[in-house]
Protein backbone atom coordinates (compact mmCIF):
# COMPACT_ATOMS: atom_id res chain seq x y z
CA UNK A 1 0.00 0.00 0.00
CA UNK A 2 1.40 3.21 -1.16
CA UNK A 3 0.45 6.34 0.25
CA UNK A 4 0.19 9.58 -2.38
CA UNK A 5 0.24 12.67 -0.36
CA UNK A 6 -1.87 14.32 1.45
CA UNK A 7 -5.01 16.80 0.08
CA UNK A 8 -5.92 19.82 2.14
CA UNK A 9 -9.38 20.62 2.09
CA UNK A 10 -11.09 23.54 2.39
CA UNK A 11 -11.52 23.69 6.27
CA UNK A 12 -8.00 22.39 6.79
CA UNK A 13 -9.35 18.50 7.13
CA UNK A 14 -6.56 16.63 5.99
CA UNK A 15 -7.18 13.98 3.61
CA UNK A 16 -4.89 11.21 2.75
CA UNK A 17 -5.17 9.79 -0.94
CA UNK A 18 -4.37 6.04 -0.90
CA UNK A 19 -3.07 3.72 -4.02
CA UNK A 20 -5.23 0.80 -4.19
CA UNK A 21 -3.23 -0.19 -7.42
CA UNK A 22 -5.52 -1.83 -9.94
CA UNK A 23 -9.10 -1.71 -9.41
CA UNK A 24 -12.42 -3.04 -11.33
CA UNK A 25 -15.65 -1.51 -10.51
CA UNK A 26 -19.15 -1.92 -12.12
CA UNK A 27 -22.82 -2.30 -11.03
CA UNK A 28 -25.22 -5.27 -11.42
CA UNK A 29 -28.76 -4.42 -11.85
CA UNK A 30 -30.77 -8.02 -12.32
CA UNK A 31 -34.40 -6.75 -12.72
CA UNK A 32 -32.85 -4.54 -15.70
CA UNK A 33 -31.30 -7.38 -16.98
CA UNK A 34 -33.95 -9.95 -16.90
CA UNK A 35 -37.26 -7.85 -17.88
CA UNK A 36 -39.48 -11.16 -18.15
CA UNK A 37 -38.44 -12.58 -15.07
CA UNK A 38 -39.17 -8.91 -13.11
CA UNK A 39 -42.56 -8.79 -14.36
CA UNK A 40 -43.28 -12.53 -13.21
CA UNK A 41 -41.56 -11.70 -9.57
CA UNK A 42 -43.86 -8.37 -9.51
CA UNK A 43 -46.67 -10.28 -10.32
CA UNK A 44 -46.11 -13.08 -7.56
CA UNK A 45 -45.70 -9.88 -5.02
CA UNK A 46 -49.05 -8.57 -6.18
CA UNK A 47 -50.49 -12.33 -6.04
CA UNK A 48 -48.87 -12.74 -2.55
CA UNK A 49 -50.61 -9.54 -1.28
CA UNK A 50 -54.15 -10.87 -2.83
CA UNK A 51 -54.22 -13.82 -1.15
CA UNK A 52 -53.30 -12.61 1.90
CA UNK A 53 -56.13 -10.19 1.82
CA UNK A 54 -58.85 -12.97 0.98
CA UNK A 55 -57.75 -15.12 3.53
CA UNK A 56 -57.08 -12.79 6.43
CA UNK A 57 -59.36 -10.08 5.06
CA UNK A 58 -56.99 -7.45 6.29
CA UNK A 59 -55.42 -4.51 3.76
CA UNK A 60 -52.79 -4.15 6.52
CA UNK A 61 -51.58 -7.76 6.43
CA UNK A 62 -51.49 -7.77 2.57
CA UNK A 63 -49.68 -4.74 2.76
CA UNK A 64 -46.89 -6.15 5.11
CA UNK A 65 -46.73 -9.13 3.43
CA UNK A 66 -45.94 -7.72 -0.05
CA UNK A 67 -43.90 -5.40 1.64
CA UNK A 68 -41.97 -8.72 3.25
CA UNK A 69 -41.60 -10.44 0.07
CA UNK A 70 -40.14 -7.13 -1.56
CA UNK A 71 -37.36 -6.51 0.95
CA UNK A 72 -36.39 -10.23 0.12
CA UNK A 73 -36.20 -9.47 -2.71
CA UNK A 74 -34.51 -6.47 -2.08
CA UNK A 75 -31.26 -7.78 -3.94
CA UNK A 76 -32.81 -8.31 -7.66
CA UNK A 77 -34.67 -5.05 -7.09
CA UNK A 78 -32.47 -2.12 -6.50
CA UNK A 79 -28.47 -2.24 -8.06
CA UNK A 80 -25.74 -3.21 -6.20
CA UNK A 81 -22.00 -1.16 -6.95
CA UNK A 82 -19.08 -3.46 -6.72
CA UNK A 83 -15.24 -2.33 -6.58
CA UNK A 84 -12.48 -4.64 -6.71
CA UNK A 85 -8.80 -3.65 -5.76
CA UNK A 86 -5.93 -5.09 -5.09
CA UNK A 87 -6.23 -4.74 -1.25
CA UNK A 88 -9.88 -5.30 -1.00
CA UNK A 89 -13.66 -5.74 -1.98
CA UNK A 90 -16.04 -2.66 -1.37
CA UNK A 91 -20.02 -4.15 -2.07
CA UNK A 92 -22.25 -1.22 -1.76
CA UNK A 93 -26.14 -2.01 -1.63
CA UNK A 94 -29.17 0.96 -0.95
CA UNK A 95 -28.66 0.22 2.58
CA UNK A 96 -25.30 -0.79 3.18
CA UNK A 97 -21.51 -0.69 2.00
CA UNK A 98 -19.42 -3.86 3.03
CA UNK A 99 -15.73 -3.94 2.94
CA UNK A 100 -13.97 -7.38 3.09
CA UNK A 101 -9.98 -7.65 2.49
CA UNK A 102 -9.12 -10.58 0.26
CA UNK A 103 -6.88 -12.69 3.08
CA UNK A 104 -9.89 -13.50 4.53
CA UNK A 105 -10.71 -15.77 0.75
CA UNK A 106 -9.07 -19.02 0.77
CA UNK A 107 -11.12 -20.47 -2.09
CA UNK A 108 -13.36 -19.43 -5.36
CA UNK A 109 -16.30 -21.14 -7.38
CA UNK A 110 -17.74 -19.39 -10.44
CA UNK A 111 -20.99 -20.25 -12.26
CA UNK A 112 -23.18 -18.49 -14.82
CA UNK A 113 -24.18 -15.37 -12.75
CA UNK A 114 -21.27 -14.38 -10.37
CA UNK A 115 -18.38 -15.77 -8.15
CA UNK A 116 -18.72 -17.00 -4.44
CA UNK A 117 -15.65 -16.35 -2.54
CA UNK A 118 -15.27 -18.46 0.23
CA UNK A 119 -13.13 -18.55 3.50
CA UNK A 120 -13.10 -22.41 3.56
CA UNK A 121 -10.22 -23.47 1.77
CA UNK A 122 -12.34 -26.99 0.62
CA UNK A 123 -16.40 -27.00 -0.11
CA UNK A 124 -18.39 -26.50 2.93
CA UNK A 125 -21.98 -26.07 3.80
CA UNK A 126 -20.85 -22.86 5.59
CA UNK A 127 -19.69 -21.34 2.81
CA UNK A 128 -22.77 -19.99 1.46
CA UNK A 129 -23.73 -18.01 4.87
CA UNK A 130 -19.61 -17.30 5.41
CA UNK A 131 -19.01 -16.15 2.29
CA UNK A 132 -19.38 -13.35 -0.41
CA UNK A 133 -21.37 -14.03 -3.89
CA UNK A 134 -19.88 -11.19 -6.20
CA UNK A 135 -21.94 -11.12 -9.74
CA UNK A 136 -21.21 -10.17 -12.81
CA UNK A 137 -22.93 -7.61 -15.13
CA UNK A 138 -21.09 -8.85 -19.00
CA UNK A 139 -17.78 -8.80 -17.07
CA UNK A 140 -17.12 -12.54 -16.47
CA UNK A 141 -13.59 -13.09 -18.04
CA UNK A 142 -12.44 -9.82 -16.53
CA UNK A 143 -14.31 -10.42 -13.03
CA UNK A 144 -12.67 -14.42 -12.39
CA UNK A 145 -9.31 -13.24 -13.52
CA UNK A 146 -9.20 -10.51 -11.12
CA UNK A 147 -10.86 -12.81 -8.34
CA UNK A 148 -8.28 -15.86 -9.01
CA UNK A 149 -5.14 -13.79 -8.99
CA UNK A 150 -5.94 -12.71 -5.18
CA UNK A 151 -7.65 -15.39 -3.80
CA UNK A 152 -5.23 -17.78 -2.06
CA UNK A 153 -5.86 -21.05 -2.18
CA UNK A 154 -7.67 -23.23 -4.40
CA UNK A 155 -9.55 -21.72 -7.56
CA UNK A 156 -12.50 -24.37 -7.89
CA UNK A 157 -14.90 -25.17 -10.26
CA UNK A 158 -18.45 -26.07 -8.57
CA UNK A 159 -20.04 -29.73 -9.27
CA UNK A 160 -23.67 -28.40 -10.58
CA UNK A 161 -26.58 -29.04 -8.12
CA UNK A 162 -29.67 -30.90 -9.32
CA UNK A 163 -31.26 -29.06 -12.43
CA UNK A 164 -28.23 -26.94 -12.93
CA UNK A 165 -26.44 -27.12 -16.60
CA UNK A 166 -23.22 -28.89 -16.05
CA UNK A 167 -20.24 -26.78 -17.46
CA UNK A 168 -21.24 -22.95 -15.82
CA UNK A 169 -17.38 -22.44 -15.85
CA UNK A 170 -16.98 -21.98 -19.50
CA UNK A 171 -20.25 -20.85 -20.40
CA UNK A 172 -21.23 -17.25 -20.75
Amino acid sequence: MTHDKNITGPHETTVEVIDEGETLAWTCHPVKRRPLVSAAVSVLILVVGAAVLQIMQSGLFALFSMVVVFAALAKFYWPTSYRLTDRQITVKTTTQTLHKEWKIYRSCYADKNGVLLSPYAEPSRLENFRGLYIMFNDNRDEVIAFVKTRVGGKHLQREPAAGEIKGNETSS
